[in-house]
C-alpha cells in the first residue's frame, strides 16, 4: 500500500522501517479527537469558500462513518498508514472517493498532530481533575470521621508532637489540592488552538483560524506557527504534574505501608486492598499501597524521557516528537488508575485508636509543650529548650517518663518553675492548645475541613463548567 505522501518516492519503505517509523499502534487512541479536529477544519474550509458545499457535506458524512467504524473496531490498524491521521484520511478517501482528497487542504500533520494531542490532553486534564476531586472528598470524609483520634506526628521518623488523624488527612489534602490548581493552570494553556499553523509557516490559502478556535472551544489561536509546531511545553507540564502528584501519592503510600506494619500497627487496611502470601498463611500484605508507591517511577521516567527528547531538537518539527505520545499516554493512565485505587483504599482503611493511645505516651512527645510553658513564664525559648532537653536526659537516665516525674525530680534538675509534677502536660491538652492558624487543635482542624469543603466545592464547580463547554463542542459534531 502506497503512503499518501509517496508521490516523490521511487521505492516504498521496507517492512522493518515501517515498523520502526509507525505510531499507529499507540496513537490510534487519538482517533476521536483527530476526527473532531477534521470536522472543524472542513467546516472552516467551507465557510471560507476554499471547498464547495457538496465536498464539505461529503467529507463530514464520511468522517462520521469512519469514526463509527473505528468505534466498533471495524478498521484494521495497518501500520502502512503510519499514524492515525493518515489512517483516517485513507479510510475517508476509500469511503467517499475524490472528495476526501480535499480534507488535508491548508493543513499539515504537524499542526494536526499538535491539535489532536491538545484536544486529547485537554479532556485528560479534566478527567484527572475528576479523579483528584474524588480523592479529596474521601480525605475530607476521613478527616471528619477520625479527627477525634490522636496520633504521633513524626520528624525523622521519630515521635515529634501529637496531632489528630484529621489533621494528618488534611495535610495530604493540601498537597493534592495544589496538584488540582496546577492542572487548572495547565488547562488555561491548553485553550490555544494549534490548528492552522500548518507545516510551520501558515498558509497562502484564505483560512480563518478563529472559526476553528470557536468550533473547538478554544479561547484563541496560537500566536506563532513555528512555535506551535515545535512546542511540547503543555505535554511536558502534564508529565511534570503527573510525576509530582504520583510523588505525593507515593509518600502517602509509604506512610500507609509503614503504619500498617506490625511494628507500628497504626492503621487497618481493608482486606480487598491487600494480598496474601503463597507460602506464609498469616500474611496480609499492603500490595496496593506498595504498587502506588512503586508506580511513581514510571511517571518520573516519562518526564525525564520527553525532556531528553526535546533538549537537542531545533525549530520546527522533528520526528523525535513522536516519542511524546507513549510517555504521555502512560502517565495519564498510570496517574488516573492510581488516584482511583488510592481513594478506594483510604475509604476502606481506619486508624486504630487504642494502639494510637499507647503510642502517644512514648517518645516524650509533650516536650515542646513544656518548653512553651516555660516561655509563658518569661524564660527565653533557647534556655527553655535546654532545660527541657536536660529533663528528657534525666528521664532517660532514671528510666522514667514525664508522667513519673515528681516535685523532687524537678528540684534535682533545677526546673525554674515550681510544680508538683508534670501531670498538666497531657496529650489531649496539647492538642487543644495548638490552636494557631493551621495547627492541629480539634477546632482548628474543623475549620480546615470546612475551608477544604469550600475549596472543593469551588473546584467541582469549575470542572462542571469546563465539562459543559466541552460537551457542547462534542455534540455539535455528533
Amino acid at each position: 500500500m502506497a503512503n499518501l505522501w509517496s508521490g516523490r518516492f521511487s521505492k516504498s519503505m521496507a517492512d522493518f522501517t515501517q515498523d520502526y517509523n509507525e505510531s499507529l499502534s499507540f496513537d490510534h487512541v487519538l482517533y476521536r479527537y483527530s476526527i473532531l479536529g477534521s470536522l472543524a477544519h472542513v467546516t472552516m474550509l467551507y465557510k471560507q469558500d476554499i471547498i464547495d458545499k457538496k465536498t464539505y457535506e461529503e467529507i463530514s458524512r464520511g468522517l462520521k462513518i469512519v469514526r463509527e467504524r473505528l468505534d466498533k473496531n471495524e478498521i484494521e490498524l495497518d501500520i502502512a498508514n503510519e499514524d492515525i491521521m493518515m489512517l483516517i484520511e485513507a479510510q475517508l478517501i476509500e469511503e467517499i472517493g475524490e472528495a476526501g482528497k480535499a480534507l488535508h487542504t491548508a493543513r499539515s500533520r504537524n499542526d494536526q498532530n499538535a491539535l489532536d494531542e491538545t484536544l486529547f490532553l485537554r479532556q485528560s486534564v479534566v478527567n484527572t481533575l475528576g479523579k483528584l476531586t474524588d480523592l479529596l472528598n474521601v480525605l475530607l470524609k476521613k478527616a471528619k470521621e477520625e479527627n477525634h483520634k490522636i496520633m504521633p506526628g513524626f520528624t525523622h521518623l521519630q515521635h515529634a508532637q501529637p496531632i489528630t488523624c484529621g489533621y494528618y488527612y488534611m495535610a495530604h489534602f493540601q498537597g493534592l489540592k495544589r496538584d488540582c490548581d496546577k492542572l487548572l493552570e495547565l488547562y488555561k494553556r491548553l485553550s490555544e488552538n494549534p490548528l492552522g499553523a500548518c507545516a510551520m509557516a501558515g498558509t497562502t490559502l484564505p483560512t480563518d483560524r478563529f472559526i476553528t478556535t470557536e468550533l473547538l472551544g478554544f479561547d484563541k489561536p496560537t500566536e506563532n506557527a513555528m512555535d506551535t509546531v515545535a512546542s511540547r511545553d503543555n505535554f511536558v507540564e502534564y508529565l511534570y504534574i503527573a510525576a509530582l502528584t504520583m510523588t505525593h501519592l507515593s509518600s502517602f503510600a509509604e506512610e500507609i505501608t509503614i503504619f500498617n506494619s506490625q511494628e507500628f500497627s497504626f492503621i487497618e487496611i481493608g482486606d480487598e486492598f491487600c494480598t496474601g502470601s503463597s507460602i506464609m498463611p498469616q500474611k496480609k500484605n499492603p500490595d496496593l499501597a506498595e504498587l502506588a508507591r512503586g508506580k511513581v517511577g514510571r511517571t518520573i521516567g516519562n518526564l525525564v524521557n520527553i525532556l531528553t527528547v526535546l533538549k537537542g531538537t531545533i525549530l520546527t518539527f522533528n520526528k523525535d516528537y513522536q516519542e511524546d505520545k507513549e510517555a504521555l499516554f502512560d502517565s495519564i493512565h498510570t496517574l488516573d488508575r492510581t488516584i482511583y485505587v488510592f481513594a478506594r483504599m483510604i475509604e476502606a482503611s481506619h486508624f486504630k485508636e487504642e494502639v494510637l493511645k499507647k503510642q502517644v505516651e512514648k517518645g516524650f512527645i509533650e516536650a515542646t509543650d513544656i518548653a512553651e510553658f516555660l516561655v509563658k513564664n518569661k524564660i527565653p525559648f533557647r534556655e527553655a529548650h535546654k532545660i527541657v532537653g536536660g529533663l528528657v536526659k534525666y528521664c532517660e537516665n532514671n528510666n522514667k517518663e514525664f508522667k513519673d516525674i515528681n516535685k523532687e525530680d524537678l528540684k534535682n534538675i533545677d526546673f525554674p518553675v515550681e510544680l508538683e509534677d508534670l501531670s498538666q502536660f497531657k496529650v489531649e491538652e496539647s492538642i487543644k492548645e495548638r490552636d494557631s492558624y493551621g495547627g492541629t487543635a480539634f477546632k482548628e482542624v474543623e475549620r480546615q475541613i470546612d475551608y477544604g469543603q469550600k475549596v472543593l466545592s469551588e473546584l467541582e464547580e469549575k470542572i462542571n463548567k469546563i465539562n459543559q463547554k466541552l460537551d457542547k463542542v462534542y455534540k455539535q459534531f455528533d
